[in-house]
Formats: structure tokens, C-alpha cells, sequence
């Protein structure tokens, strides 16, 4: 499968910059469009990286209650009162996208990992660091909630 786009750039050749469901599906009742449409997204995967990304899902799934899923950008994106956080997968690292706040608060134990001012890339050799992505989203959801309240 083609690497995804960074999120800060533009969508796969194609796709409009936000999509709810897949092309054709106007959606079950009792399944979330967006949660129709990141599992099209995953499935698209060979099976090691499908892996860390249903793992990577999951993983903000359980520390974001609430957050809602959706393909933002042209990967996975989960939303709670703004952007959280988004995801992707690439031939040789998972790409997590927590924002340059998220990766700013966490830098030191980020440092054996390739990151930008937003990123961070999870070779798809090596587990992911689990504790550390649970609190990466935990901090997400913390900023965006205290958004909400002003």
C-alpha cells in the first residue's frame, strides 16, 4: 500500500481532505461512519503494519474515552473538541501525530525515535511503546478538554 500523506500535508491523490465513510457507503445503522471508514483504512494493510495499526487504535481508543474517529487528511484521525490525534501507516514506521505539543511534552523519552515538530515514526520492527503513546494521548485529551472549558 502507498504511504499516507503527512497529515500536515495534502491527502492521498484522490482523496478529498475529509472523508466520514467509504466511497459508496452512506453507512449502517449502529456503525459510526468514521469508525466504517478507518477500518476500510486498515484493512488496506499488509498484515504486521495492519497489526500495529489496530494496536495503535486501540491504544487511543482506551485513553481517549469519548474522542470520536474519522479520516481527516487522508489517515485516521481521532477528534475530542478539535483534532486529538492521527495515525498512519508506511512501509518501514507507523507515523503518530499527536502535534508538536504532544511530542514537545514528551521529547526526552522520544529521543531514540525519528520526530518532527508534530511526529513521531514507530519502526514497524519493534513494538510499540505502549505506556508511552497511552500517556502522549492522555496529555492530547487533557489539552483539549481544558480547551472545551474556556
Amino acid at each position: 500500500m502507498e504511504a499516507a500523506p503527512d497529515p500536515a500535508g495534502a491527502s492521498a491523490p484522490g482523496a478529498p481532505p475529509d472523508v466520514t465513510a467509504p466511497e459508496g457507503k452512506g453507512g449502517s445503522p449502529g456503525i459510526d461512519p468514521g469508525t466504517a471508514a478507518v477500518d476500510a483504512f486498515i484493512a488496506g494493510y499488509p498484515p504486521k503494519t495492519r497489526g500495529l495499526l489496530e494496536e495503535l487504535r486501540a491504544l487511543i481508543r482506551e485513553n481517549a474515552p469519548g474522542a470520536a474517529e474519522k479520516i481527516s487528511y487522508g489517515i485516521p484521525t481521532f477528534t475530542l473538541n478539535g483534532n486529538l490525534v492521527h495515525f498512519s501507516g508506511y512501509e518501514r514506521h507507523i507515523g503518530f501525530y499527536p502535534g508538536s505539543e504532544g511530542i514537545s511534552a514528551f521529547e526526552a523519552e522520544l529521543a531514540g525515535y525519528k520526530r518532527a515538530k508534530g511526529s513521531v515514526r514507530f519502526p514497524v520492527d519493534r513494538p510499540l511503546p505502549r505506556d508511552l503513546i497511552a500517556r502522549i494521548v492522555r496529555f492530547r485529551v487533557g489539552q483539549n478538554r481544558a480547551k472545551q472549558k474556556r
